[in-house]
């Protein structure tokens, strides 16, 4: 049985008559060993052509009376349904057979988990995205091999799984964790440079074991590649879990992205009511790669689908995705909003909400659209609040929003990852692109592919094309005026190595996991600090270690002070021309004479019997 995705299209004249006789003849209780011949009639004609002699068309047709049978009950379903889409004079499209009848997905589209193709429908059994009933009897049996495998490697008790599974979930400190002693606790939370503000917070724990997972969320955490949870995912996932709400800070890279997940998944797995989580992002390339790791996670846990909803994509599908009871939405607050003004969507029974990368949201002006997204939610929910850096503005923002919060911080607070190696060179502005030909010629520091910051759209394309005719190397430029399918092709060639060299805005700056980047190059300086630490963490993702470049001259004196502030602690090796700027010594003086009027302004036993004495003297004066 299949769950349809696709929206209605329109069909020539011929496929009408067809499509109509044939739901005419199931909605008049017509009988489903017809369909069933039908369909094994189809497939053993498509075994004889040369595209269909594999093996694998040979297991599917040993599975087609099942698999038809499947289809003859969606297609009863739907026929049962299409006396009224008839009268509103529109049809549906019948479910496909074969994959080579699919389209080929559009980015940001489901993909079908067997060939690649537009993922139309959701397959009953494993709420996997299928594109056709040849994929999906693939699917079933590619599923049952690995569960052999997995129970032959691992066994586990079925009873057991399904037990835990049916059961609610509540976290309790693991007797490993119980066991340790408070010294213990705080000597692990101070080599991890983890540090916690809140009431009650609980132990952080040293294995994902330690949560009570179900095995088969376990299972996928290892197939995903998590051996063992890193510091902020060792603090986070346990007050996650509790339902505390949290404002979480860590380095890019760190793991923040499964730290957050695993409570949503645990949240919302027992609950019937959907949707019941929302995941907000800033921009629509972090939105699908966080969809893409929720559904790595989620495999074989039942009833667990995910919604996609960003702008740049047509909205009719997305809308259909959401009526098929879908847990978990993952948006951006643009497109959510457009769909909640449309009442497309109910978010009364939400139970949790993640906004990532919350620091980008305010800095774009999405703040406003986050307040509103939220007035929508009941005020019951947990939030989760994530980001690299936590601007004041931020802690202003959780003090409003969260209630009995957790501040977690893991690492030096708003400084650049800890595994990139950074380098500040003094570049004058008409030698920039000099300096830049010199490392992407240099053998020891280039290392493709290399990821170039700039900070505009002309420059981006610009200098692309100039690097390209000066180095020969394959090069392309990523920005905001690049259409979606651009971008997604962009991206998955910087994965796949297909270039060399990218040229981007600050699109590729924020919370992507592009891990086989090791050389960064800041061709201008960020307009803030914090923009520096998100754009430098892109070459030391996941605990790799990297190298970021940036240059710097006057155009960029603002920042003078704040980049000794936060680079020097690094043991980064500042430029003299930097180091010895009035600029810097200027705003050196003023931090400091700020500092020492607020010292002043505070009443402490030293100085108590002075502001007495010149407030006294002021009322006599007056």
């Amino acid at each position: 049985m299949f769950l349809p995705r696709s929206v209605k299209v329109k069909r020539t004249a011929d496929e009408d008559k067809s499509c109509t006789a044939k739901k005419n003849k199931l909605s008049s209780g017509g009988s489903l060993q017809e369909e069933s011949t039908e369909f094994q009639d189809c497939k053993s004609v498509g075994t004889e052509t040369p595209s269909s002699t594999d093996n694998s068309s040979e297991i599917i047709q040993e599975h087609a009376e099942p698999a038809a049978a499947d289809l003859g009950v969606a297609n009863a379903a739907l026929g049962k349904d299409s006396q009224n889409t008839e009268e509103e004079g529109s049809l549906e499209e019948p479910i496909k057979s074969f994959s080579k009848s699919q389209r080929w997905a559009e980015p940001g589209e489901p993909v079908c988990v067997v060939c690649g193709r537009y993922g139309e429908y959701i397959c009953d059994k494993t709420d996997q995205d299928v594109c056709s009933l040849e994929c999906k009897a693939k699917h079933l049996l590619q599923t049952q091999a690995k569960e052999k495998q997995l129970t032959s490697d691992q066994p586990t008790d079925p009873q057991a799984e399904a037990h835990l599974l049916n059961t609610p979930y509540s976290y309790k400190d693991h007797a490993f964790i119980l066991g340790l002693q408070d010294e213990q606790v705080e000597n692990l939370k101070l080599q991890l440079g983890i540090a916690v503000q809140g009431q009650q917070v609980p132990r952080p724990i040293v294995e994902f074991e330690h949560c009570g997972f179900p095995e088969t969320l376990n299972n996928n955490l290892k197939n995903s590649g998590y051996e063992v949870p890193t510091p902020i995912q060792m603090q986070m996932i346990p007050v996650g879990l509790l339902g505390r709400d949290i404002l979480a800070s860590a380095d890019t890279g760190s793991g923040k992205t499964a730290a957050f997940l695993l409570p949503v998944i645990m949240k919302v797995l027992k609950e019937t009511e959907t949707p019941s989580a929302i995941v907000l992002a800033p921009t629509r390339e972090l939105a699908i790669q966080l969809e893409s790791q929720a559904k790595e996670l989620m495999v074989g846990l039942p009833n667990m689908r995910t919604v996609l909803l960003v702008g740049g994509l047509p909205l009719p599908p997305q809308l259909h995705r959401l009526k098929q009871s879908v847990k978990v939405i993952i948006a951006t607050p643009g497109r959510l909003l457009e769909i909640l003004k449309q009442s497309s969507v109910q978010l009364h029974g939400i139970k949790i909400v993640v906004v990532d990368e919350v620091d980008t949201m305010l800095k774009m002006g999405f703040q406003q659209q986050v307040l509103d997204i939220l007035e929508a939610i009941s005020h019951d929910h947990q939030t989760i609040l994530v980001s690299a850096t936590i601007p004041v503005g931020i802690e202003h923002l959780a003090n409003q929003l969260l209630h009995n919060f957790v501040r977690i911080t893991v690492g030096e607070k708003n400084l650049p990852c800890s595994n990139v190696r950074q380098i500040i060179l003094w570049v004058e502005e008409p030698s920039k692109k000099k300096k830049l030909f010199e490392i992407l010629n240099d053998k020891k520091l280039f290392k493709p592919p290399v990821l170039v910051f700039v900070d505009c759209k002309l420059g981006a394309d610009l200098l692309s094309d100039a690097v390209h005719k000066i180095t020969g190397l394959q090069c392309t430029a990523m920005h905001s005026e690049k259409s979606q399918v651009e971008r997604t092709d962009i991206l998955q060639g910087l994965l796949q190595e297909k270039y060399e060299v990218i040229v981007s805005t600050g699109v590729l700056g924020r919370g992507l996991d592009l891990v086989n980047v090791k050389l960064v190059v800041n061709f201008d300086m960020p307009s803030s600090m914090d923009e520096y630490v998100h754009q430098v963490g892109r070459a030391g993702r996941l605990g790799h270690s990297g190298t970021a470049i940036t240059f710097i001259n006057n155009n960029s004196k603002k920042l003078f002070w704040d980049v000794v502030k936060r680079v020097k602690p690094t043991g980064t090796i500042l430029p003299p021309q930097l180091l010895n700027s009035p600029y810097l010594h200027d705003q050196r003086r003023r931090e400091q004479q700020r500092l020492k009027q607020l010292q002043n302004s505070l009443v402490t036993g030293d100085n108590i019997m002075d502001i007495i004495k010149k407030h006294n003297k002021s009322n006599s004066q007056r």
